[in-house]
């Protein structure tokens, strides 16, 4: 299934939140990654939603979307030019591998390694979705402890 990343500026104001991500929820559509943050009106705040799905299920997600009272725009960034990033933090056990075939897999993709403890390493990593994808696949055949994944962040490039 196809993963689309939609930008909804909104206004920046208790409860928009709530309503927008209910908006999509409340239709039976998953919200995969959710990132908010001011702009640079303080007025308005950027959304950015993965959602998996179909061309018709984001088409009526955009269309239902852009209704809404308090949303100014709707950009379904994924059918334009755009760069998108995802930071990922992983947390690798390096009890049975030892660290040298795991900083071998960061270094392919240009992770740093964070944190270094007795048994383990913590891995920043930042790349567009796909690429943080197969970051974490190639980390499957070692003892993946925790992660935390920021959510996509996008911007059209017209």
């Amino acid at each position: 299934m196809k993963k689309y990343i939609i930008n909804v500026l909104v206004e920046n104001r208790p409860g928009v939140l709530a309503r927008t991500v209910g908006l999509v929820s409340g239709r039976g559509y998953n919200i995969e990654t959710l990132n908010v943050g001011p702009t640079n009106d303080e007025s308005i705040s950027k959304m950015t939603m993965t959602i998996p799905g179909d061309k018709s299920v984001i088409d009526q997600v955009v269309a239902q979307l852009a209704k809404q009272i308090d949303v100014f725009k709707v950009i379904n960034v994924t059918e334009k030019p755009h760069v998108d990033r995802e930071a990922i933090l992983v947390k690798v056990s390096t009890r049975a591998t030892g660290r040298a075939p795991v900083i071998e897999v960061a270094m392919l993709f240009g992770a740093k390694v964070l944190g270094v403890q007795p048994d383990s390493l913590t891995i920043q990593m930042l790349g567009s979705q796909m690429q943080v994808d197969q970051f974490l696949t190639l980390l499957q055949p070692f003892d993946v402890l925790d992660i935390s994944r920021s959510g996509a962040i996008a911007i059209p490039q017209e």
